[in-house]
C-alpha cells in the first residue's frame, strides 16, 4: 500500500488512501470486481464526528439514479441526507452499521463502509476522482466548510 495523501483540516490531518477513488459527496470508492464499495472519507468523518444514527430509504436490489437520496445520517455535529454517488443497482448495505454506526468513526476505510453499488454502465464512474483530484476538490470546498462551521455563511 502506498502512503496516503493528507489534507490538513485546520490542525487535524485527514488521510486519503491513493488506492481508492473519491466522489464529490465525500465518499470513497473501492472497486471490488465489478462492484463499487463506498464509505465516508476522513474529511466527512471529521466533520460529522460521532455518528449515532444511520437509516436507509431502500433495501438492497433497488436501482439508484446518480445523486438519488438513499438514506440519512445523524451525528454529534450534523444531520444529513445521503446520496448515491453513482447510478446503478444497490447490491449490499453494511448491516453491522445499522446496529452500531460508530464503526464509521472507528474504521472508515475498512469495516465502516456503507454500501455497494453495481454501476449502471462505465459512464457512471466518470465522476469518481483519484486521491490527488479529490484533494484539489477539498481545497475548493474547505473555505466554505470553515465558514459554515463558524456560522459565517450568509
Amino acid at each position: 500500500m502506498s502512503d496516503p495523501l493528507v489534507f490538513q483540516m485546520g490542525e487535524f490531518p485527514a488521510e486519503f488512501p491513493v488506492e481508492l477513488q473519491y466522489a464529490r459527496n465525500h465518499m470513497w470508492a473501492e472497486l471490488r470486481g465489478d462492484i463499487y464499495r463506498f464509505g465516508f472519507t476522513a474529511y466527512a468523518v471529521r466533520l460529522l464526528q460521532d455518528v449515532y444514527f444511520l437509516d436507509w430509504n431502500f433495501d438492497a436490489g433497488v436501482e439508484l439514479q446518480p445523486q438519488q437520496e438513499l438514506g440519512s445520517i445523524e451525528s454529534k455535529k450534523a444531520e444529513s441526507s445521503l446520496y448515491a454517488p453513482l447510478g446503478g443497482k444497490l447490491t449490499l448495505l453494511n448491516e453491522q452499521l445499522m446496529a452500531d454506526p460508530s464503526g464509521i468513526n472507528l474504521d472508515k476505510y475498512g469495516d465502516g463502509w456503507l454500501f455497494e453499488i453495481d454501476p449502471a454502465d462505465d459512464n457512471t464512474t466518470a465522476d469518481l476522482m483519484n486521491a490527488a483530484e479529490y484533494l484539489v476538490h477539498l481545497e475548493d470546498v474547505w473555505k466554505i466548510t470553515q465558514q459554515t462551521i463558524k456560522g459565517q455563511l450568509n
